[in-house]
């Protein structure tokens, strides 16, 4: 996993710095009020809510905008579009399996977006099955190192479900079937840890190790894909070692 988890969470990081960041925060707002839509407005009984707002905070999205999507999902102020999330699934350069989610009010939009960024960027559109069996749905809670060890994270998740903690540099992953992220989750708020998001993810079974031509081939796709205001996530069974990460960041 090292490679293609430590390239996520970087590009996390710089997506919150760069001139992505609204693009970045319109999605989180998205988010935010489709779990108000399907779960209402209380936090405390909405577990998709609070997490959705827990990754906006974390990634500094405005508390006025925040309280706004869950008013508008809630139905408390006017203005809230009726999303829908789509899946499409297709290959990438060097065979990547890509399963791209789109969350969006226009469904042609989205799959013209998602067709043009596929075929300019060596990918292919597939038929719907063909891809989403080489992945599993799994919770995915992403921890700050900081002063914590593996086992400190490990000590705290494993009677809530967790399946394993990877070290991803300078976070730790927690992986549980997405059923016990809610558990996993809030065992980590017991023992007093810190997250930085918890959520139900695609992860792959299998994956395809790749060189650097090949990393930069993949990462251009998935950022073109991630343009489109209507894909919400990517997901693809690459790996890219931590020498070849390096080459690509330099």
């Amino acid at each position: 996993m090292s490679g293609h988890s430590k390239w996520a969470t970087t590009k996390h990081k710089k997506a919150v710095i760069d001139a992505k960041r609204g693009k970045l925060f319109a999605k989180m707002i998205k988010n935010i009020e489709v779990a108000a839509r399907t779960g209402g407005a209380d936090v405390s009984g909405n577990p998709t809510l609070f997490d959705a707002i827990q990754k906006a905070k974390k990634s500094s999205v405005p508390n006025k905008n925040i309280d706004s999507a869950v008013k508008r999902g809630a139905g408390l102020e006017a203005g809230g579009a009726d999303y829908e999330t789509i899946m499409y699934e297709g290959y990438g350069p060097n065979g990547v399996a890509v399963l791209i989610e789109c969350l969006t009010d226009n469904r042609n939009r989205a799959a013209s977006d998602v067709r043009v960024a596929m075929t300019r960027n060596g990918g292919s559109m597939a038929d719907p099955g063909s891809v989403s069996y080489l992945f599993n749905r799994k919770g995915v809670v992403i921890v700050p190192k900081g002063e914590l060890s593996e086992d400190d994270v490990l000590g705290a998740v494993l009677d809530a479900g967790a399946e394993e903690v990877n070290d991803l540099g300078d976070t730790f992953e927690v992986l549980s079937e997405a059923t016990d992220m809610v558990a996993v989750r809030t065992a980590l708020q017991d023992a007093s840890i810190d997250y930085d998001s918890a959520e139900a993810n695609f992860v792959p079974t299998m994956q395809v190790e790749l060189d650097e031509e090949g990393a930069r081939k993949i990462f251009k796709l998935i950022d073109a894909l991630e343009d489109s205001d209507d894909v919400q996530n990517v997901f693809a069974n690459f790996d890219v070692s931590d020498e070849v990460m390096e080459k690509v960041d330099a």
